[in-house]
């Protein structure tokens, strides 16, 4: 499966529709495979950001650092808000038409913490929403 293909699709606990995945988040994989030739490390997903009220992207507004401009940055938020990050091993299914979530899921703030240049640490990871 493409990731791109998970864009846009409605996510659903049971029978109820939670919102839309707009966006999947990777994390380096932190396994030594041994291999220092290769250029990049490998990226493995480690969940999926869900909206309840927009199927469009955040534009990059999920980091916690972006705000400006500052009309942009407050549309986004508002379009966005109680979106929320689901670890991968929450997800419980993929369908053609659909994301099956867990019952009893976990739902984490989706912002991240530091720059997409900065190596990621636990605190990107660990932010659980209220």
């Amino acid at each position: 499966m493409i990731l791109s293909e998970l864009l846009g699709r409605p996510a659903y606990v049971d029978s109820h529709r939670v919102g839309w995945v707009i966006d999947v988040r990777l994390r380096p994989d932190t396994r030594d495979t041994g291999d220092t030739d290769e250029p990049m490390p490998v990226l493995r997903a480690y969940g999926l950001i869900v909206s309840p009220h927009s199927k469009s992207s955040t534009l990059g507004y999920e980091r916690s650092t972006v705000g400006s401009p500052g009309p942009i940055a407050a549309l986004q938020r508002w379009r966005h808000r109680e979106t929320f990050l689901v670890p991968w091993a929450d997800v419980a299914g993929i369908e053609t038409d659909r994301i099956r979530l867990r019952p009893d899921h976990h739902r984490y703030r989706p912002e991240l913490i530091t720059s997409a240049s900065s190596p990621p640490n636990s605190e990107d990871f660990a932010h659980r929403s209220e």
